[in-house]
């Protein structure tokens, strides 16, 4: 996989000195969180990056790889999520953007780096919640509108997300109530098994929203359908396969 610089970005990289993946990696930052460990001794951090009013996410890896059937001896999870970026740009799915993307293997080390817009001006769904009862009848019902519909468009273009949790799903008001994007792409694949694709796909999402209500579902499968009509067997559906998870765990 070739280097990618964003057209966008380039030039402001380039007059940082940050055009190229060794300068990228040498660059001094305070972590944002607690580095991921793999078992066999990788490593992954997250870095915020601010140039010129205009901010970034810096995600930086050392032999943290992913194992597939196509890539049997592994490759850098940031490799994958940058392939679905990638994806869910061509397929016209809102989510987060990449402004760099480089791998390299040094030492035997494999290493890769993924620059992304930060999504400043959004908030992710997760930070609703807490104050969600406070929220006005309209407010709710415009962000689990936005929700539903973020999914649709997603399982419409033939993908499962994979990780579709609060944290996960951003949100923008506007006039016209509120648009969502989606970050971490890491899990995304194929939808090959129809309608038990998508209940397993939204699922974690009701599972971790517990202050939404039977009218909040109700909305946000109104919009996930695009209509009312069979959100009483969606409905059924998610129960039975929450109350599946719950005996599990």
């Amino acid at each position: 996989m070739k280097d990618f610089i964003g057209s966008d970005d380039r030039a402001l990289l380039e007059r940082h000195g940050l055009a190229s993946f060794e300068a990228l990696w040498a660059l001094e930052l305070h972590a944002v969180d607690e580095p991921n460990q793999a078992p066999r001794g990788g490593w992954s951090t997250v870095y915020r990056l601010d140039l010129e009013g205009r901010g970034y996410y810096l995600k930086r890896q050392s032999n943290y790889l992913t194992r597939s059937l196509e890539r049997p001896l592994g490759e850098p999870t940031l490799a994958r999520e940058f392939r679905n970026i990638c994806r869910y740009q061509r397929l016209g799915i809102p989510a987060m953007s990449a402004a760099f993307f480089a791998q390299r293997r040094v030492a035997g080390e494999r290493r890769a780096i993924l620059l992304t817009h930060a999504l400043d001006g959004w908030r992710d769904l997760d930070s609703w919640l807490p104050e969600w009862h406070q929220l006005q009848t309209e407010q709710r019902l415009a962000i689990v509108t936005a929700c539903g519909a973020l999914a649709r468009r997603v399982h419409e273009r033939g993908q499962v997300h994979g990780c579709f949790y609060p944290k996960h799903i951003f949100l923008r008001s506007g006039d016209g109530g509120f648009t969502a994007q989606l970050i971490d792409l890491e899990k995304t694949r194929p939808l090959v098994l129809g309608e038990r694709d998508r209940v397993k796909d939204l699922e974690p999402l009701l599972r971790r929203t517990n202050p939404w209500d039977d009218v909040d579902h109700v909305g946000f499968l109104t919009a996930y359908l695009g209509s009312a009509q069979d959100v009483s067997h969606w409905l059924q559906r998610l129960t039975a396969r929450l109350k599946d998870k719950a005996q599990r765990l």
